[in-house]
């Protein structure tokens, strides 16, 4: 029977073909059966099967032998992998690809490894990340979109399936440690809850630690986190956090119990912040420093032609690369008054020190894995960006990005002024003007969402691993792709892809290696990835053997969907041959139609394949469509006593219809107060609270003004003084102003059935109030709705029952056949 055990044993062992880069290691050195053995597994089923027994055992334990089940664990020589991805982060950002913001630690990854010029992205974050840890395409995982767009296709669904395991579950399953630090916009949105399910969250996606917070952005001050499951606040009492900061802390504090529980165990650190997606929050120390290098007095004209310029020097364009024109769309700099030049070079200053902070603190993680004595054996990818700058700012920027998510693109100059000095601190959530960012996308054209040009896609990388990679210092011009970073860790590590995980039949890794390119005798090899598809909002490319075919954008992402955009099939096509047109500059679809239709159908081909289709162009139906979640459906909402970090996908929406919120109450004193229920926050949102002891009902429109209702008509014997102890009523009524989006209407508020104030509102919010906050009862966990309390404002009286009533929502007959035949041309 032993000798069954240790033939088995050996025979897992040997199963495994010589990988390219790690030898097996050998599970007969400590003894098998002993608490030391190890053992590699050929890694086709995972989990593997459980080994049989392979001690004695008898009637009592003097005579049995004991025998313990072997660790798991990589093939000798695995590397650790620390694999790093910012966030709209465009290929003229860093100092790395001719940017003039600093980015020491890419450098350092750069001057230590190689430089990767054609490595793409989808043009947008949650795809880009499913892609990235699957090593599948992004519609062939679900996410041909963001998760807050998904919709009931399977390319669209925002569900990364059993079928598709991630570098996380292949690696933990094969002894790594795994971890993810940072932003997770790859959890449906409708499964933040602590109902779960959790398969969808790191820890299913097996990630065996997860530090970070949930959907595509946070407020960096007060961010909307979580540790594995649960909602965190570690911001509390610590006037100073940035969460930048803080992620670095806890990743070099996991690295460093991880080296001391188990020295030995290699890992993978997936470690990717939120920077730079607004809103641009670094500390004032990073605004400061950055600000007195004046980068952006020139204004966007020049800035791009000196990024292009220390482009050339630098190598990472090559040198016939033709700097594309200015758009006509966008504002020349010299057409801008002084006070505008003052307002956007401020947003500039604090973008640029958001990417310097950021990549700072990146250096931190990478110095601690040094200084632990790892680093000749870690295998670093440093990705620049998870798609091209963001252009979602508007043509002006913005101090609250809330404001241009719901259609409001153009402020008042006094509300730039108005937080001019506070820009990136807590006071607001800003984002950049547009030209900014094609700036940003030099030389290329167009910006994030843009699938189809390489503003959108192309993102600087560089990997380092020592011993390994012969050219340090290189460029590699070979195209590739965010679904080759998984092959190429699995041949770093010589672990193979599984054909089953759980039992279930796994899609085929879609990627491929792009290990070929770390030896120097490959550095002119010729690219594995022979073919690539984009699509993103109907928005397609397709690349193959040096061509590129792509539609013309029909609006610009700044519009953020305000604009009607024509049919699918009726999008414009260009070509380009890249080969020679790195840029993509020259347009020779009209030179070449048969070419075109060549790379067109190439492109359908590959959409069929990879669950593109239905192609959706629609942004507002996407938007409002209803998904799975623990209430969906529901008019009515009940909870008692104190419940906080309801997820948005979970709470009542209160948008564009009538609504009552039912409040019963005890108050074991005058003076009793507290938050009763709020959500949103400081950048939009409501609250009903007690403000020592009298009601009030606050209405955050997107900060730009707030409405107020406490006391008024009807309670003039009553304005000053707390309510009674005891049991009370309060209620809010609300009615919307119907049909059509962002409509105003009257709300009441009541106590005990006695008016106490009423008041109409002009607009409400039309499509969302809030993107990184909760709805909370009982107390406000983020930031306030309102500047007359203070954080965490818990109730100190006991909320008995809360009722909110919701009514239909009130489209207008235009809104409603917009969604419903963009809805028909999807499924058409």
């Amino acid at each position: 029977m032993i000798f069954r055990a240790i033939a088995s044993i050996l025979f897992l062992t040997s199963a495994i073909s010589a990988p390219a880069f790690a030898q097996q290691a050998q599970s007969t050195t400590p003894p098998p059966g002993s608490p030391a053995a190890t053992i590699t597994i050929p890694g086709d089923q995972l989990p593997p099967p459980p080994p049989k027994f392979g001690g004695t055992i008898t009637q009592d334990a003097k005579s049995s032998k004991p025998w313990w089940p072997p660790t798991v664990v990589p093939p000798k020589g695995a590397p650790n992998v620390l694999l790093i991805m910012t966030d709209d982060s465009g290929y003229g950002v860093p100092s790395t690809f001719g940017g003039v913001i600093p980015t020491p630690a890419l450098d350092r990854i750069a001057k230590a490894g190689l430089r990767y010029t054609q490595f793409h992205s989808t043009a947008l974050c949650s795809p880009t990340r499913a892609a990235l840890i699957t090593g599948r395409n992004h519609h062939s995982v679900g996410f041909g979109q963001i998760s807050e767009f998904a919709t009931g296709y399977p390319g669209y669904n925002s569900i990364i399936g059993p079928e598709n395991a991630t570098i996380g579950r292949i690696l933990s399953d094969n002894g790594y440690a795994t971890s993810w630090f940072g932003k997770n916009h790859n959890t449906p949105a409708f499964q933040y809850s602590a109902a779960g399910p959790f398969d969808q969250w790191p820890s299913g996606m097996g990630f065996q630690y997860f530090y970070g917070f949930m959907g595509g952005e946070s407020d960096q001050w007060t961010p909307y986190l979580f540790r594995n499951h649960s909602p965190i606040y570690p911001w509390v009492g610590r006037k100073e956090y940035n969460l930048v900061t803080d992620m670095a802390d806890e990743a070099i504090k996991y690295m460093k119990e991880l080296g001391a529980s188990a020295p030995d165990k290699p890992f993978l650190v997936y470690y990717v912040p939120g920077a730079t997606h607004d809103p641009h929050q670094p500390t004032k120390e990073w605004i400061d420093k950055i600000s007195k290098m004046r980068l952006f007095d020139e204004g966007w004209e020049k800035l791009r032609e000196k990024i292009f310029a220390n482009q050339k020097r630098l190598g990472v364009v090559p040198a016939n690369t033709q700097l594309t024109p200015w758009p006509d769309s966008l504002p020349k700099w010299d057409s801008l008054s002084e006070v505008k030049k003052k307002i956007v070079i401020r947003e500039a200053d604090v973008f640029a020190a958001y990417t310097a902070y950021n990549d700072h603190e990146i250096g931190r993680v990478i110095q601690a894995v040094e200084d632990m004595g790892k680093l000749d054996n870690t295998l670093i990818i440093y990705i620049n960006g998870d798609n091209g700058t963001s252009s979602e700012g508007s043509m002006m920027g913005t101090p609250n990005w809330l404001t241009v998510a719901n259609g409001v693109l153009d402020l008042p100059e006094i509300e730039y002024l108005r937080y001019y000095e506070s820009w990136g601190s807590d006071q607001t959530y800003p984002h950049m003007a547009v030209p900014w960012a094609w700036a940003f996308d030099t030389p290329f054209k167009w910006t994030k969402q843009i699938a189809s040009h390489f503003g959108g896609t192309r993102q600087g990388m560089a990997i380092s691993w020592p011993g390994h990679i012969n050219d340090v210092g290189g460029v590699r011009t070979q195209f590739h792709h965010m679904i080759d970073i998984v092959p190429t860790i699995l041949e770093a590590a010589g672990i193979k892809a599984p054909d089953m995980v759980d039992g279930i039949k796994q899609k085929p890794i879609e990627g491929v290696s792009m290990a070929y390119t770390f030896d120097k005798a490959s550095a002119d090899a010729p690219s594995k990835r022979t073919t690539q598809y984009f699509e993103m909002f109907a928005n397609r490319g397709i690349y193959h053997d040096g061509w590129y075919a792509a539609t013309t954008p029909p609006e610009p992402p700044w519009l953020v969907g305000t604009k009607p955009l024509p049919p699918v099939e009726q999008y414009k096509w260009e070509l380009y041959n890249i080969s020679e047109d790195f840029s993509q500059a020259n347009d020779l679809a009209p030179k070449q139609p048969e070419k075109l239709k060549e790379m067109q159908a190439l492109f359908l081909e590959e959409a069929k394949k990879y669950q593109v289709l239905p192609l959706d162009n629609s942004v507002l139906p996407r938007l409002l469509t209803a998904r799975p979640s623990g209430t969906a459906g529901r008019s009515e909402f009940t909870y008692t006593g104190e419940n906080v970090d309801i997820p948005i996908g979970n709470a009542p929406s209160l948008l564009n219809r009538n609504y009552t919120i039912t409040a019963q109450i005890t108050m074991p004193s005058a003076g009793t107060e507290g938050m009763i229920a709020t959500f949103g926050g400081r950048f939009g949102g409501y609250g009903l609270y007690l403000l020592k002891g009298k009601p009030v009902f606050v209405y955050n429109m997107l900060n730009l003004k707030r409405y107020r209702w406490e006391g008024g008509v009807g309670a003039e014997d009553w304005l000053g003084r707390s309510l009674e102890p005891g049991k009370h009523t309060i209620v809010f009524d609300f009615k919307y102003d119907g049909p059509g989006l962002g409509k105003g209407g009257a709300g009441v508020l009541s106590v005990d059935g006695k008016v106490l104030a009423q008041q109409k509102m002009e607009h409400t919010i039309p499509f969302m109030m809030a993107i990184d906050e909760s709805f909370d009862i009982g107390m406000d966990t983020r930031t306030p709705v309102d500047d007359s309390y203070t954080l965490p404002f818990k109730f100190t009286g006991t909320i008995d029952k809360l009722t909110i009533k919701i009514g239909p929502e009130q489209l207008a007959e235009t809104d409603r056949k917009a969604m419903q035949d963009a809805v028909k041309k999807a499924s058409d």
